[in-house]
């Protein structure tokens, strides 16, 4: 059992009983990404996956880092989508993870971190349950739409329950606040899925075919 289970089942116990909601939320998310990375650790022994997985979310972080200047705009989202239709849940989940770690090195790491790393890792997650119906242009923008809204208002959640009253008026000051940058964020999506998302997911999709291809010397 790999040594992270326990760190993980540690962290979100801390995060049941400490009374300050932001550090409740980041341990939370915290145990949450521990126990992906365990996951991920049991699942691959490929050196080749791990290399496409350390590219894809290298080149995800780098635009986001490009974009920072863009208030809400996101490239990491799409990728992290394609990467999970094309290569699997245990990719997408990584490359979204990994992209958010690895961007914040550079945009500033803090207890905001692991939930984005885990809300981001949901994205490379859906991209791969919805895998089929994403091969339409369409579809992947549309998707990566309602998934930008939805990474953006965990991130309003967050921010309320850590860093505001808990209250119904409270939370739509917050969300009311954050509108246009979670528009940002979701019309980004959309541009980048139409302008690079199937293309991206063709290219996955035959790196993926030589991936899984066996050669059996008789």
């Amino acid at each position: 059992m790999s040594r992270l289970l326990p760190i993980a089942a540690v962290l979100l116990g801390a995060a049941l009983v400490v009374d300050d909601g932001a550090l409740a939320t980041a341990l939370g998310a915290a145990a949450l990404v521990a126990a992906g990375v365990a996951w991920f650790e049991a699942g691959t022994d490929s050196t080749r996956e791990l290399a496409v997985i350390a590219t894809l979310a290298a080149a995800a972080a780098a635009g986001r880092v490009l974009f920072a200047a863009v208030p809400g705009v996101q490239p990491v989202t799409v990728i992290a989508i394609v990467a999970g239709a094309s290569l699997g849940l245990r990719a997408g989940v990584a490359t979204g993870g990994l992209a958010a770690f690895v961007s914040n090195l550079f945009l500033g790491q803090g207890i905001w971190t692991p939930q984005q790393m885990l809300g981001w890792g949901v994205c490379g997650a859906a991209g791969a349950l919805l895998a089929p119906l994403l091969r339409n242009r369409w579809v992947l923008a549309a998707v990566a739409a309602a998934l930008g809204f939805a990474f953006s208002a965990s991130m309003d959640v967050w921010l309320w329950w850590g860093f505001s009253p808990h209250t119904g008026a409270a939370l739509a000051a917050v969300v009311g606040r954050g509108l246009w940058f979670d528009a940002a964020h979701a019309g980004g999506n959309v541009v980048l899925a139409l302008a690079a998302g199937p293309e991206l997911r063709r290219m996955l999709d035959r790196y993926a075919t030589r991936l899984h291809t066996e050669v059996v010397w008789a």
